[in-house]
């Protein structure tokens, strides 16, 4: 699987710049795109459902430049069906079908559905150009999105339009593959490589069973391709009424965005390119580079990470890491084993997300070290990745449009990705017909912007630069601290697509080398999965710690009334001086450490599932001390039993501190 096919749908639910409570933490993501993980945007359910129907507008035939540029004929004038939105969307939105061939250059083709929805602005001054989105992917769901969309300010004064891609959640047909997903999760249950002969059999026996069973049920796989799902973006329009509208595509769609625009040029406002995937790229030659490259750039802020992450890749494919986790498909117990190969490949798709960039130097490091269990978090949350697009939409597209230009290279050289050998696989057993790509890329007169973030390995900023600077009207902006899919990782670029589909001359309304987090350096973490795993419902971890306080604060106020009820006495006894002051520094710790994990948990949560700020580790010293005053007291105070359950508390608290924290 592609990296871009994990971005916009795992990764919208609450990021809106807002601080995520302690209890909601995410700690890493999934296997990507996009996009954990909800398949909804949280903005979208907070808006409440909103099941209204569209009535059909004009329509027309897609014009013959259109079907020049795309490689495809409309065959027949596209229609729309109202039909109920299949998520909550806010109020306002209304949704139905586009009604179109499966092939366009086949007489007498079938008819599909593809999912559409309109959140129409109630603006007194309303634009008559929409923005009109699409997700990545391939085969990423968009509709989810309308409320997080909604919300940005280009809506203000139009509509938003969100449109599926042919074959994804909200078409009809439905290209899943279970069977896929099976032979996946199924791999990475054993020891070896995916490029290994068993574990390709093993998918190949997968993607024939999806294929088969897509055949029976009359699915025409040649027909989900670039062409035809940029063609479907022109009909949109025709069949909606407008007259204009802005492109915005993310990841994989900003092909089929650009795709759209060369072929429909009057209809073409301005484009909005996201994390520009150019036509240039060999997504599969280029992985492994890709991935060194951002390693490289990484390790601005931490010296060696490129060898850091070649010597962890190397442990693990000699000692692979057994986790256990829960099945993607079924929700039952599983142990994974995962080998150097499957965590590189892992660690690419959750180095997509901006809250996960800054740990990943530290985390890198410590699983070089033999930290494994830092690992547990990206086990628990890769296999969400397989519920977040369509496996068939997926390979359809990637089978046809992209593996036919790429030698596979990648696959046999370190590491070895398995988004590279699986895909080849499936690809290699499926045997679509390989489409050629135009010996020139599309290109359009309309305004462009084009966004990158720094850190990403999917569609890095240098290749995004260049594509850019060979369209036009094009101009490109790089956001720092940023990894797959701007819109969704900054608020400064948020408010920039904004601005330019207001005014495509308009300048920056903000800066974008402004980075939202930093990356952690040497030493600035303490790594331990323990908060992770308190999280994920683990909570007798937080026993020796909520003891510990306990007897502080008993401490505390036996000290202190003990202080009160002798008011006139000049001197103080040794005991309760020492009772007073152990309690003070076990709850003083106490507090501390509270006000650091929850400090953290407010800014970016995501840290918490490898490490606590080192800071906390010296914080520790005055539970060393709470303890010594206990010991003490132990020894020399009146009380002996009481003191004797202070103290052990105390020692065990400090042991269980520095030894498993």
């Amino acid at each position: 699987m592609s990296s871009c096919g994990h971005e916009a749908v795992r990764r919208t639910a609450g990021r809106t710049g807002r601080p995520r409570p302690f209890w909601a933490l995410v700690p890493i993501l999934a296997l990507l795109l996009v996009v954990p993980l909800p398949l909804t945007s949280g903005r979208a359910a907070a808006a409440g459902p909103g099941a209204l129907v569209l009535t059909a507008g004009a329509s027309t035939p897609a014009t013959a430049a259109g079907a020049a540029s795309t490689g495809v004929r409309a065959e027949s004038v596209p229609r729309l069906e109202d039909h109920p939105c299949p998520v909550p969307v806010p109020g306002g939105t209304r949704c139905g079908f586009l009604v179109v061939p499966e092939r366009r250059n086949v007489p007498g083709s079938r008819q599909i559905r593809v999912g559409f929805a309109v959140h129409r602005s109630t603006d007194a001054d309303r634009r008559p150009d929409p923005v009109v989105y699409t997700s990545g992917g391939p085969a990423s769901s968009s509709i989810q999105l309308v409320g997080y969309l909604a919300d940005m300010a280009f809506a203000r004064d139009r509509d938003v339009v969100v449109l599926e891609q042919r074959g994804s959640r909200w078409s009809q047909p439905r290209l899943d593959c279970p069977e896929i997903a099976r032979a996946l999760v199924d791999t990475l249950t054993l020891p070896g490589q995916t490029a290994d002969p068993g574990e390709r059999a093993r998918m190949a026996q997968g993607a024939t069973a999806c294929r088969d069973r897509l055949t029976r049920q009359g699915v025409d796989l040649r027909g989900y391709v670039t062409a035809e799902i940029a063609a479907d973006v022109a009909d949109l329009r025709r069949a909606l009424g407008y007259d204009q509208w802005n492109l915005f595509g993310v990841s994989y769609s900003t092909r089929t965005m650009l795709t759209a625009a060369a072929a429909d040029p009057r209809g073409t406002r301005s484009v909005v390119l996201d994390s520009f995937w150019t036509f240039q790229d060999r997504w599969y030659d280029g992985a492994v580079a890709k991935l060194q490259d951002t390693l490289a750039r990484l390790g601005g802020t931490w010296k060696g990470l490129p060898d850091r992450f070649a010597a962890m890749v190397d442990r693990l494919n000699r000692r692979p890491a057994r986790l256990r986790t829960a099945d993607p498909l079924t929700g039952r117990p599983l142990t994974v084993v995962l080998t150097g190969d499957d965590v590189a490949t892992v660690l690419t798709e959750a180095m997509h997300e901006v809250d996960v960039l800054p740990i990943v130097p530290a985390l890198v490091d410590g699983v070089a070290a033999g930290r494994y269990d830092l690992l547990q978090a990206l086990a628990d949350q890769a296999g969400s990745a397989l519920l977040s697009h369509e496996f068939g939409l997926y390979y359809a597209v990637m089978c046809q449009d992209e593996a036919p230009a790429n030698s596979f290279a990648a696959g046999r050289g370190h590491p070895r990705l398995f988004t590279v050998t699986g895909d080849q696989a499936v690809c290699d057993a499926w045997g679509l017909p390989p489409r050629e790509r135009p010996a020139d890329p599309p290109s359009t007169t309309a305004p462009v912007l084009v966004l990158g973030g720094q850190y990403d390995p999917a569609t890095p900023p240098s290749a995004a630069r260049a594509a850019a600077e060979a369209l036009p009207r094009a101009r490109f902006v790089e956001f720092a601290g940023v990894g797959h899919a701007v819109f969704l990782s900054s608020r400064c670029g948020r408010q920039t697509i904004s601005a330019f589909v207001a005014d495509p001359g308009a300048a920056a309304p903000c800066d974008p080398r402004q980075a939202a987090y930093e990356i952690a350096g040497p030493g600035e973490l303490h790594l331990t999965s323990a908060v992770y795993r308190v999280s994920t419902g683990a909570w007798w971890l937080l026993v020796p710690f909520a003891l510990f306080f306990l007897v502080a604060a008993v401490q505390l106020a036996a000290g202190t009334t003990a202080l009160v009820r002798r008011p006139g006495s000049r001197t103080v006894s040794s005991a309760v001086a020492l009772t007073t002051v152990a309690g003070v520094t076990g709850v003083v710790f106490t507090l501390l450490a509270v006000a650091v994990v929850y400090g953290v948990a407010t800014s970016n949560p995501t840290v918490l599932a490898v490490g606590v700020p080192s800071s906390l580790t010296w914080y520790g010293t005055l539970a060393v001390l709470s303890a010594l005053l206990d010991v003490v007291l132990l020894v020399r105070g009146p009380s002996r039993p009481r003191a004797a359950v202070a103290a052990l508390v105390a020692v065990a608290f400090v042991v269980w501190w520095f030894a498993f924290f």
